[in-house]
This record gives C-alpha cells, sequence and structure tokens, in this order.
C-alpha cells in the first residue's frame, strides 16, 4: 500500500458530517482564540474585579448546566441536527453585547445568552461520536484537535498587534466584531448537516422542553445504569479537573501580568507556543491511542497537567514556557483519550443523554468551581487556586491507573 493509500485509509473518516464540523470549528477556533487572550483583563479594564470574574463564571457555568438535560434528551428523542443549526445562529449574535459593552455587567447578560444557547452542546457530542468508525476514534478527535489548534495558532499574536495598535479595550472589542461575524458563518456551514439518529421527524418546541425537563433528568441520570464502572471513573476525573481548571483558568493572565511582571505582548507570545504544542502533539498522540489503547496516554495527560501550576508559579520566562509545554501536550492526550473512551463505552442510542448527564454535573462544578477560585483569588491567597489544581491532577493520575479498564469490545 502506497503512501497515499496509506493516508486516504488513515483518514477516511474525513467526510460528510466530521468535514462540515471542521470548517466550521476552523472558524470559530480561529476568531475566539483572539480575544479569549485577554478576556479576564477585558472584564477588569470594564470595571470589574477578580470576584467579578468569578461570579461570571459561575453564571455562564450554572445555566449551561441546566441545559444539558434537555439538549441530551431532545438530541436522542429528536435528533442532533436541527438543535445544532438553530442554536448556533443565537450563539454567534450574542458576542454583540461583548462588542459593545461599556460596562462589566454587559458581559454578564452575553454570557447568560451564551449559555442558554449551547443547548446544543449534547447533541454536538453525539453527532462528532457517531460520524468517527470506532477504531478510529483516537485519530479521529486528535485530528480535530490538530486543525482546531492550527486555526487558532496565531491567533494570540493577532491580539497582541490589536492591542499594541489600539489598546486593550478597542482591541477587544474589534475581536468580538470578528467572533460574531465568524461564528455567524459558521452557522450558516453546519446546515450541510445530515441526521445521524433515525428519529420521528417531529421537533419539540421550547415551551415542551421544559415541560419535560423531569422526565429529561430523570432518564439523564438513569442513564449511567446502563454504563460501566469505568464510564463513571472516566468521567469523574474530567468532573474533579474541571471544577479546579475553572477555579484558576480565568486567572492565568491576571496572575501573570500583575504578579509575575510579564508583559501583556509576551503572553499572546505564551499561548501562541501553548497553541503550538498542542497542534504538534496532537496527531501523534491520537494516533498513539489507536495503536496501544487509551488508558495509559490518559493517565499520562493527568501527570503532565500537575506538573503546570508548579511550573507556572515558578514565574520566569523559561518556566512558563515549560508549563505551557506540558499543559499543551496533556491537552493533547486528555482530548484524544477521553473522547475515544466515552465513545467506546457510551452505546450510540445513549449519548446524547450520557453527555446531558456528564456536562450537565461538569458544569455545575464548573460553576461552583468558578465562584471560589474568583473568592480565593482575591480575598485569601492568589496562588492557592493554582496549587489545588495540582492536588486535583495528582487524584486524577491515580484514578486513571487504577479504577478505568477499556472496553473488550468498543461501541459502534
Amino acid at each position: 500500500m502506497g503512501l497515499h493509500s496509506k493516508l486516504r485509509k488513515e483518514f477516511s473518516f474525513l467526510r460528510g458530517n466530521m468535514l462540515v464540523m471542521i470548517a466550521s470549528w476552523l472558524l470559530m477556533n480561529f476568531s475566539g482564540a483572539i480575544p479569549n487572550t485577554y478576556y479576564s483583563l477585558f472584564i477588569l479594564a470594564l470595571g470589574g474585579t477578580p470576584a467579578i470574574i468569578g461570579i461570571i463564571e459561575f453564571v455562564y457555568f450554572l445555566v449551561l448546566a441546566f441545559v444539558q438535560f434537555p439538549g441530551g434528551y431532545i438530541a436522542d428523542k429528536h435528533g442532533r441536527r436541527w438543535l445544532i443549526i438553530t442554536f448556533s445562529f443565537g450563539f454567534a449574535i450574542t458576542y454583540l453585547f461583548y462588542a459593545f459593552a461599556p460596562s462589566w455587567h454587559f458581559i454578564l447578560v452575553g454570557v447568560l445568552l451564551q449559555s442558554l444557547f449551547l443547548i446544543y452542546q449534547p447533541a454536538m457530542a453525539a453527532i462528532t461520536a457517531d460520524s468517527i468508525p470506532p477504531e478510529q476514534r483516537g485519530m479521529g478527535f486528535s485530528t480535530i484537535m490538530f486543525l482546531n489548534n492550527v486555526a487558532s495558532v496565531f491567533s494570540p499574536a493577532i491580539a497582541g498587534i490589536l492591542l499594541i495598535q489600539f489598546g486593550l479595550v478597542s482591541s477587544l472589542r474589534i475581536g468580538y466584531l470578528w467572533v460574531a461575524g465568524f461564528y455567524l458563518m459558521a452557522a450558516v456551514v453546519r446546515i450541510k448537516l445530515k441526521e445521524t439518529l433515525q428519529t420521528s421527524t417531529s421537533r419539540i418546541s421550547i415551551t415542551n422542553a421544559v415541560a419535560e425537563y423531569p422526565k429529561a433528568v430523570k432518564e439523564g441520570l438513569a442513564v449511567w445504569k446502563a454504563l460501566p464502572c469505568s464510564m463513571f471513573f472516566v468521567f469523574f476525573t474530567n468532573a474533579l479537573s474541571s471544577f479546579t481548571f475553572a477555579m484558576f483558568y480565568p486567572y492565568l493572565v491576571v496572575y501573570a501580568t500583575e504578579i509575575l511582571g510579564i508583559e501583556e505582548f509576551h503572553w499572546a507570545i505564551l499561548m501562541m507556543w501553548l497553541s503550538s504544542c498542542t497542534f504538534f502533539s496532537a496527531l501523534p498522540f491520537g494516533k498513539l491511542s489507536d495503536i496501544i489503547g487509551r488508558k495509559k496516554p490518559f493517565a499520562i495527560s493527568w501527570v503532565f497537567l500537575a506538573l503546570f501550576p508548579l511550573l507556572f508559579l515558578i514565574g520566569n520566562l523559561p518556566a512558563l514556557f515549560a508549563a505551557f509545554l506540558l499543559f499543551g501536550l496533556s491537552n493533547s492526550l486528555f482530548v484524544s483519550t477521553y473522547q475515544a473512551l466515552e465513545a467506546d463505552l457510551v452505546p450510540q442510542e445513549l449519548r446524547g443523554k450520557e453527555a446531558g448527564c456528564n456536562q450537565f454535573i461538569t458544569y455545575l462544578l464548573m460553576a461552583i468551581g468558578g465562584l471560589i477560585g474568583g473568592f480565593l483569588y482575591q480575598y485569601v491567597s492568589q496562588a492557592l487556586p493554582f496549587m489545588l489544581a495540582f492536588l486535583a491532577s495528582v487524584i486524577c493520575t491515580v484514578i486513571s491507573l487504577f479504577l478505568i479498564h477499556e472496553p473488550k469490545e468498543r461501541q459502534k
């Protein structure tokens, strides 16, 4: 078999829905990474405080949590496609609240609407798992990460250049206008999606979705009875790390610029470095998980993540470059193995409800983590959220090594 034939076979999943979703993600990741570079500094410039950042994170993840059950329920009962397309348009428009915000209160409104429109997240997770063959899931999910990071690798540099030219607030407003435009284009691209689940042709109204919420919660929780214990521990590690991630991540740029004395443009360079490390490692790590299995790479991802906050707190540039190298490698390993494990362990007809329940609990913990993180950072210790992230990563490493087992036969 020639090289061309091998490559075609290796990437044979890149067709149909996968191409449509990747095209939309490329547009979203390129534009979204521009203002995200200085997002927390933007809130501070609009009159916010570290605690206010935590409150905004709390509102975002709390509302996002409560749309996951109906999102998963609708995705499994009424299909994935229409849910994704409809709310992708609404999500794009919310960024106008960021672009024209006179104070941080408008960011809060935008965040609230965004989290409501992300009711399509379980449908997106389900349609992605549906569209990748079981034997190619490691490579498939790592390819998604690879291409997403290709799109965003130069975005922080664009953010840094805009900041130099227009100042912090004006550059962020320009960035968010770009985001709104690019996200609208991504929503248009998603019209090409094809449904992957055979359902009735009827569509559920928002009123009916609210009325069926108790049933959606009940079925979402009940889905765990049909899943192996390993899936619970896979979920638990993600939920725990997401809790501590929400505690520290919004304050990385704040801590780096205010405590470590890193210049704002140098921060953009560090974000480019992070994207590059994730980008270059994504495909090799994805292929590795298809060859040797998911468990070992999954455990190693937690080891790398545990080292990240320790190096970050050291604070000099060499330590920061090393920290974000490990952070990028950890991201690559985690995304390809976590999503592959989830698809391997969860039957197709339960993926929407599992994703909805999974993300509900995870986002609820992230809401609490965001609120606690803001309080700890402003009133207790600026380094404490980072140290708690280290502790959580150690716990996740132990769980991955001893309590997670791959299935003998992967789900289709």
